[in-house]
């Protein structure tokens, strides 16, 4: 046993040396450098022999495989660094690849961390979440009991997903209001584009839930729609949006900008890929007619990505309420054996410069709604847009006096502005 501290150790040093090139005759180190793998060495030490201890110490002894200390200990330290970055065992690195793709198991919920606190960005609709009335900005206190004060995001999305037809217990805090639901898991299929239509002869909607592979080329055969039913204007709703695929963002802002005009920048550490100027290309611009974009607090990442751009390029009018405020890059970066790590590798800036982190983006025309006023509006949205979907008991009695104004204001906007340009 006494000689298990240098085998770990060099075993650990043999998987550092791995990731990295190294030429077969190194150049000297600089003093420098060296001073820094002497402290990496040192605190690699420190690493082994605590591991060794809790191995040889601690009382229950199923639980101390090196597996399970190694994961912890990845687990903590990317936790350390902030709310976004993560160590991702194989089976949640393959569960992040299937909701890229637009498809998951789970009760339909986007969270994050504001304010130390575990917060929803927003819930997807006609999902166990929606359907409970869960609200952008609750904060999920407990899961199944267990306190989420000290969890990852990687174990609370472990506890929310499950198998379908399985219940999982939440406590929210609304204000000063403390809720429990019991929700049953069912299979989450994510439409990006929803309730595209006409809201009068030349005013047209289209609705962007999330931001993944698809979402582009169905937002294309939305456009291609409207337009052949006369739209001369568009409202863009991005509200409860929690963003997705940087790439995906990219794609659909530059639909609606010239080409060669700057979308996002992103800074880093270093050099490429991790300084990015992502400009507008395609070959379809659509530069003519006027667009609103809704947003709200729950409009993060991505969305706040495509409203920064079309905002700052003055292409668009923003109208709602300010975003969510979440404007760091994650980079996905495979590890071993199924594993990854993802990674905060940058910040967005929007094309005037803007750092939208932890401040969001304020919309130029404020409509500030209650959470129980925007309830009834997603409801109706929802009866609206799928039909015989809702428990005709579970209706609001007032629902068809429920008015959108944040989606109204939008509509007035336009109208002035085609009266003004004679296109209306």
């Amino acid at each position: 046993m006494k000689t298990a501290p240098f085998v770990l150790l060099a075993m650990i040093l043999a998987c550092v040396a791995g990731c990295h090139s190294i030429p077969s005759t190194p150049p000297p180190a600089p003093p420098v450098a060296q001073a820094g793998e002497d402290e990496a060495y040192k605190q690699i030490r420190i690493l082994t022999k605590t591991m060794l201890l809790v191995r040889q110490n601690y009382v229950d002894e199923n639980k101390v495989s090196y597996s399970n200390l190694v994961s912890a200990a990845l687990k903590g330290m990317l936790q350390s660094l902030d709310p976004f970055s993560q160590y991702l065992e194989p089976t949640a690195y393959r569960e992040l690849k299937e909701e890229t793709q637009g498809k998951f198991g789970g009760i339909g919920i986007q969270l994050g961390f504001k304010d130390n606190a575990l917060t929803v960005i927003a819930p997807m609709e006609d999902t166990p979440a929606f359907r409970a009335g869960i609200l952008s900005g609750d904060k999920i206190i407990e899961i199944n009991t267990n306190k989420t004060e000290r969890m990852d995001m990687r174990d609370v999305v472990s506890r929310l997903r499950g198998n379908p037809g399985t219940p999982v217990t939440i406590k929210i805090l609304r204000g000063v209001e403390f809720k429990t639901h019991t929700l049953i898991r069912e299979e989450i299929k994510i439409s990006s584009i929803k309730g595209t239509r006409m809201l009068d002869a030349s005013i047209g909607y289209i609705r962007i839930t999330e931001f993944s592979d698809p979402t582009a080329p169905a937002l294309q055969e939305a456009l291609d729609k409207l337009l052949a039913k006369g739209l001369k204007g568009l409202v863009l709703d991005l509200r409860n949006n929690p963003g997705g695929l940087l790439t995906s963002s990219i794609q659909v802002s530059e639909k609606f900008l010239p080409r060669g005009t700057l979308i996002v920048s992103t800074r880093g550490r270093g050099a490429s890929p991790r300084q990015l100027q992502a400009t507008a290309g395609g070959a379809i611009h659509y530069v003519d007619f006027p667009l609103a974009v809704l947003i709200n607090g729950g409009s993060a990442s991505a969305a706040e990505i495509v409203s920064g751009a079309l905002h700052d390029n003055k292409r668009a009018i923003l109208v709602g309420e300010t975003s969510f405020g979440k404007g760091s890059v994650q980079n996905v970066m495979p590890v071993e054996d199924g594993a990854a790590a993802r990674i905060t590798t940058a910040r967005y800036y929007t094309p005037s410069g803007q750092c939208i982190h932890e401040k969001g983006i304020e919309p130029d025309i404020a409509v500030p709604v209650s959470p129980e006023e925007w309830q009834k509006v997603l409801i109706k949205r929802v009866d609206l847009e799928t039909p015989g979907i809702l428990d005709p008991k579970n209706k609001p009695a007032d629902l068809d006096a429920v008015t959108d104004r944040q989606l109204d204001r939008a509509m007035d906007l336009l109208k002035g502005i085609l009266i003004f340009q004679g296109k209306k």
